[in-house]
């Protein structure tokens, strides 16, 4: 009984954990432009965040430390963001599996409202820190944290050396790319719709629960090389933060690679890119206490990405980005523990895979349109995947299919725009169509839920000033 009580906690909360953790909470700072003095276009496509310009990379990568505005603004380091929407899936959610307070269909939500500590601190520091209050699960925990406590230049060979150093609390959150998990789009997703369960562990398993160290290089504008490693943070902190465990707690440190290639020309941009991190991560006893008696699960994730980005002089932009991740997986831990979907341990090795693509258009940086596609695909896994309503899998397979479509309109964000640079609004319409959801396009739950049914219809009102 204990074990199926673990089994069904592991589940259930991996689910309600890929809700929140996937929820795309993305940044566009004003402080950041009346800092520079640069309309927000300037360092993000489509004049609101997250994606980043060439020039939005560098001062990322200059620790955000480039000053340039004028006033007393450009000297308060603080902005606000809030963010609403509407949801609307093709089938209701069942009894049991509805988000507290909500109903089974149709909701209007008020997904998050931040507040922003964020600027340069001096010539070589900067940062930001963001704490955020969620209506829908009711929860106040500080949500993004990515300092540079120092950065410099040194000259070899007659061209910048870009040093520096981070303190963060996800991999990829420091990251300048926008193909990496952190900045991916969708940059919002529905905090109440149901999100596939499987997702490798560079993409949540660390966000938020963990602290990371990281220092970094960056050679001519084009080289980028970051190394460092991730620790989750303690029930006790944790607690405090108002976060929670991903996969678990992590024995030890998790070390993170990551290295890409940067070509710059005539309006245009891209990159190549690869990522590396491996964790060990002692299994969830609850959401912050882990079960330490059978040993740690490993989790070895290696990841290729690239990028495209067409700005011309602004009037049309196109830019396409993807990603692939292999995950291979150790559970010997949750074996042990006979975490099966039958009770009993069928072997602990095995893979994962992602792959996610991504086209956008931008007229003017006013009117935008994009489109993703996104597979996770792998081997049937009963230690981490099993019948449940909406969230599990029927026959242990974490196959998902998605394609994702959005329109956004942002009047505001360029340059002489009203409330320049203190305000700014995005408003979409996304649609996401399943073809496959947690290993099936029919009854993948084993409760008669079909993956269409979890199509989802969600309108978002995003404000930041």
């Amino acid at each position: 009984m204990l074990k199926q009580a673990t089994r069904m906690f592991t589940l259930a909360g991996g689910a309600i954990l890929s809700c929140v953790l996937l929820s795309g909470t993305a940044r566009a700072v004003p402080s950041f432009a009346a800092q520079t003095g640069q309309p927000c276009a300037s360092c993000h496509i489509g004049g609101y965040g997250p994606q980043l310009t060439a020039f939005g990379r560098a001062f990322k990568i200059g620790g955000y430390t480039q000053a340039g505005g004028e006033g007393i603004l450009s000297q308060i380091p603080l902005s606000v963001m809030a963010l609403g929407s509407f949801t609307h899936t093709s089938s209701d959610l069942p009894q049991g599996s509805i988000p507290h307070h909500y109903d089974a269909n149709n909701n209007p939500a008020l997904d998050q409202v931040s507040l922003f500590i964020a600027g340069r601190l001096g010539e070589h520091s900067g940062g930001f820190i963001q704490g955020t209050y969620s209506n829908v699960n009711n929860v106040v925990h500080l949500d993004s944290l990515d300092l540079r406590p120092y950065t410099t230049t040194v000259d070899v060979g007659g061209n910048e050396l870009r040093l520096g150093t981070t303190i963060n609390n996800a991999p990829t959150i420091t990251d300048p790319y926008n193909s990496t998990y952190a900045w991916g789009f969708p940059y919002n997703t529905s905090s109440v719709a149901p999100l596939p369960t499987a997702q490798p562990i560079l993409v949540s398993g660390l966000a938020g629960n963990s602290t990371g160290v990281t220092a970094y290089a960056w050679y001519d504008h084009s080289l980028y090389f970051e190394a460092g490693g991730y620790q989750t943070q303690s029930p006790w902190l944790l607690s405090r933060l108002g976060n929670s465990y991903g996969v678990g707690q992590s024995q030890g440190v998790a070390p993170y690679l990551r290295a890409a290639y940067e070509w710059n020309w005539n309006g245009q941009s891209a990159h190549i890119g690869a990522l590396f991190l491996q964790a060990n991560a002692f299994p969830l006893a609850s959401a912050r206490l882990a079960d330490r008696s059978n040993g740690s699960n490993g989790f070895t994730d290696f990841a290729v990405d690239g990028g495209y980005e067409f700005f011309g002089d602004g009037t049309h932009t196109v830019t396409t980005q993807g990603i692939y991740v292999h995950e291979q997986q150790d559970l010997k831990a949750s074996a042990a523990a006979g975490n099966a979907a039958n009770g009993t341990a069928l072997g602990s090795s095995y893979g994962l895979n992602q792959i996610r693509l991504t086209t956008a258009y931008w007229y003017q940086n006013t009117y935008g349109a994009q489109i993703g596609w996104q597979k996770t695909w792998g081997a049937a896994n009963p230690l981490l995947n099993g019948p449940l309503p909406v969230y599990g899998s029927a026959n242990s397979k974490p196959n998902s299919n998605a394609f994702i479509m959005e329109a956004d309109w942002v009047p505001f964000g360029k340059d002489g725009s009203w409330g320049s640079p203190w305000a700014n609004l995005k408003l979409g319409l996304q649609y996401t169509v399943y073809t496959q959801f947690n290993g099936a396009s029919r009854n993948y739950d084993g409760y008669g839920r079909n993956a269409s049914g979890n199509n989802t219809l969600y309108l978002l009102s995003w404000l930041v000033f």
